[in-house]
């Protein structure tokens, strides 16, 4: 409880702003909205949250919008910027001060990286930051942390796999950063050579002393994996669609690829997906993104009432 009370009036910018112990808080909150939803339906009664989704979005916006509505509270939000003023030149620092006078919270997803931390400067009340741009997106991470200590009852003494797009993927640089906390980590990079991981992240978890193995094919790593984290190639994260083109389909997760993964392995997803995991594979028990799009909302409950102090 105390953790929790520790989250009311901040802003959310990256996955590090919260200290283990809050993860485990809003982790234990999260199980508890889990298990009885309606001893939680009035919590934020009377209060409102504004969505500000600068580029498209369907589990995350709808994600925290339901979380919200599920809570009691009240939704404002703005999906399209093509409808707001910011078609006539608003700036964001104008935008998120107008909506914070009428909102108690605010969610921001913006293509340009910083803008959530600008969000955060200006806006007098809390900002959470739904992704900026190739950078990060925390809440995403406490959905793929919550979801792994679900379904392994842990988060330590892993080894994950992350394949695709490690280069532009913001959920890919979340995880890393939010999963390096805990002792005991391992990662396997799986990615063509265009599509590594930032320079300045490898250096963050070399400095950490975090083992990690870049690789360009997932054989050799999925029978030593307690996680596969699949993600796509983000086609608007390219400037040549050529090249997008070239590495969309570099790997794909197959039904005899994923015979590979241990037993009691399973598979993440943030999705959407596109051609990266075979839909065959659905049926197989170890892939739970559907789920984990599920456990996603009762973390955003979590986050939104610590936040506005409500639990």
């Amino acid at each position: 409880m105390g953790a929790e009370r520790a989250l009311q009036g901040r802003s959310l910018v990256n996955a590090s702003d919260l200290g283990l112990e809050e993860y485990e808080s809003l982790f234990a909150l999260a199980e508890s909205i889990g298990r009885d939803p309606p001893a939680y339906a009035e919590a934020c009664r009377g209060k409102i949250l504004a969505t500000l989704f600068y580029e498209p979005s369907t589990r995350t916006r709808l994600s925290f919008e339901a979380a919200m509505l599920r809570l009691g509270g009240q939704v404002l939000s703005v999906a399209d910027p093509g409808t707001s003023s910011v078609a006539k030149g608003e700036s964001l620092a104008d935008s998120i001060r107008t909506v914070a006078g009428y909102a108690d919270l605010i969610v921001l997803r913006h293509p340009k990286e910083g803008a959530a931390q600008l969000a955060a400067h200006y806006s007098p009340v809390p900002v959470i930051n739904a992704g900026d741009g190739a950078r990060e997106h925390p809440t995403q991470t406490l959905t793929d942390l919550y979801t792994i200590r679900t379904f392994k009852g842990r988060l330590r003494d892993l080894t994950v796999a992350v394949c695709g797009d490690l280069r532009y993927g913001r959920t890919v640089h979340s995880l890393l950063r939010g999963l390096r906390r805990y002792p005991g980590i391992r990662f396997f990079l799986i990615s063509p050579e265009e599509l590594r991981i930032p320079e300045p992240l490898r250096d963050e978890l070399a400095a950490d002393g975090i083992p990690l193995t870049e690789m360009p094919e997932m054989e050799a790593a999925l029978p030593q994996a307690d996680v596969l984290y699949m993600t796509r190639v983000q086609k608007e994260r390219f400037f040549n669609e050529e090249d997008y083109l070239r590495l969309r389909d570099f790997y794909i997760l197959t039904p005899e690829r994923l015979g590979l993964l241990k037993e009691d392995g399973i598979v993440l997803h943030p999705l959407p997906r596109v051609t990266e995991i075979a839909y065959a594979v659905d049926a197989d028990p170890r892939a739970v993104y559907f789920q984990q799009a599920r456990l996603g909302m009762y973390v955003r409950m979590a986050l939104i009432a610590a936040v506005l102090g409500v639990i």
